[in-house]
């Protein structure tokens, strides 16, 4: 049996199957099979790794009528995702498809910036069940798919194999482990986690309160903070931060501390995104070369729950070339473009990607069970227009609850009445 088929994922494309297919003379314009070419150009971040590239000649060999013109976006996000707003506010058709940040399609979607592409997935009969879950919801926008999954970062729990025989499996565990083996071979603690106030702090939050089965909003948008499991959460994360066993400046600890501590061989365990795997391989760099594992996180009362990170892709509503757009998107977001792009390090969305032996050889984590197992398990951070304002109020809060300037209780209390007078 396939790896991604014993994950257990279910079908997340029903919302898409209700959708009324909706057509417009202003959604073609294709001058695909009249034999002329036609030229679109795909807008996205600086990328290190050479797949662009690679990709655009693949699909230019699929599809000969189409030529692809790569537009480089600046590398920082907040900074690309001003000059996109810019230019789709005003009715730009520069750019036919570009990537997004996972927390950009709802704002992109009610701003009229990005056209929805459901009557595409369902003529086409993409199947929406073989995508992580998480990352096809961050795309979701009021029953509407607007972008299609990219590439995939998820929150996972690193482990020294030559101290801990098997990961915790519960955050009372990892307390537990953290606390027995902190000290042992060089390290100086047992857990490191992203708890600086910042964007980092968002996810490791949403991460423990989704493990016991709280959320931010409901699928219709509604602030849902305010429950016994989000609660619940937010003290297991108190405890975690009181517990003796993370550095003392932990709440100063963003990812490249976390990385950089755990590769001088600093804690047994850490919680942080794919890449640091890498990093911790690499000799040159890694004290703890082949003595490291990643399992999903740790599970609360509910479930594992691991913060979504990573890129969509999407159409410009503008686009005056929306079917051959279309067509990269589906190549991009498809088998042979996952392909491609997992051979470059990019985790992939659509799962079936995994079990490709190429892929596997290429990353050895991507043949990890407990690897796809825990991007599996990713929820996206709120899916609202309003994700920037949501953001900053949790972080405010949690920190002060971390600091013990509040308790867990009051933190939630606190962001329910502030988050509903965003969303509202």
């Amino acid at each position: 049996m396939h790896l991604w088929k014993k994950i257990g994922v279910v079908g997340v494309a029903l919302a898409l199957m209700l959708t009324t297919v909706a057509c417009g003379s202003s959604d073609s314009g294709s001058d695909e099979g009249k034999g002329e070419q036609v030229t679109i150009v795909y807008a996205r971040g600086k990328d290190d790794t050479g797949s662009t590239e690679k990709l655009i000649e693949a699909f230019e060999k699929k599809h000969p009528n189409i030529k692809v013109k790569f537009k480089e976006m600046p590398t920082d996000t907040g900074v690309s995702h001003d000059q996109y707003v810019t230019m789709l506010s005003a009715q730009s058709s520069e750019i036919d498809v570009f990537d997004m940040d996972v927390i950009w399609p709802a704002e992109f979607a009610q701003a009229g910036y990005v056209q929805d592409l459901d009557r595409f997935i369902q003529r086409d009969n993409i199947d929406m069940s073989k995508y992580i879950p998480g990352a096809v919801e961050a795309g979701n926008f009021n029953g509407k798919q607007w972008a299609m999954p990219r590439f995939i970062d998820a929150g996972l729990l690193y482990y020294r194999k030559d101290i801990v025989k098997d990961p915790p499996k519960t955050w009372d565990e990892l307390i537990d482990l953290a606390k027995k083996h902190k000290g042992e071979k060089g390290t100086k603690s047992g857990f490191l986690m992203q708890a600086a106030q910042y964007e980092g702090l968002v996810c490791n939050f949403i991460e423990f309160a989704g493990s016991y089965g709280g959320r931010i909003l409901d699928e219709k948008g509604n602030v849902v903070i305010n429950s016994p499991e989000t609660v619940k959460g937010l003290e297991k994360m108190i405890e975690v931060v009181k517990s003796g066993a993370v550095p003392g400046n932990i709440l100063a600890i963003k990812e490249p501390e976390t990385h950089q501590m755990y590769k001088e061989g600093e804690s047994v365990l850490a919680r942080n995104w794919p890449y640091m795997f890498a990093i911790l391989q690499n000799p040159d760099e890694s004290k703890v070369v082949d003595k490291v594992g990643v399992a999903p996180l740790p599970k609360g009362d509910k479930e594992s729950a691991a913060a979504l990170g990573g890129w969509m892709i999407g159409i410009n509503k503008y686009s005056k070339h929306k079917e051959e757009a279309w067509e990269l998107v589906k190549f991009l977001s498809g088998p042979e473009g996952q392909k491609i792009s997992a051979l470059h390090s990019h985790s992939p969305t659509y799962l079936p990607t995994y079990d490709d032996p190429e892929v596997q050889k290429a990353n050895p984590l991507y043949a990890d069970e407990n690897f796809v197992k825990g991007v599996s398990a990713a929820i996206p951070r709120p899916v609202s227009p309003e994700y920037p304002k949501i953001s900053e109020i949790i972080q405010v809060e949690v920190s002060k609850a971390l600091a013990g300037k509040q308790s867990a209780k009051e933190a939630v209390k606190n962001m329910e009445k502030q988050l509903k007078e965003v969303v509202k």
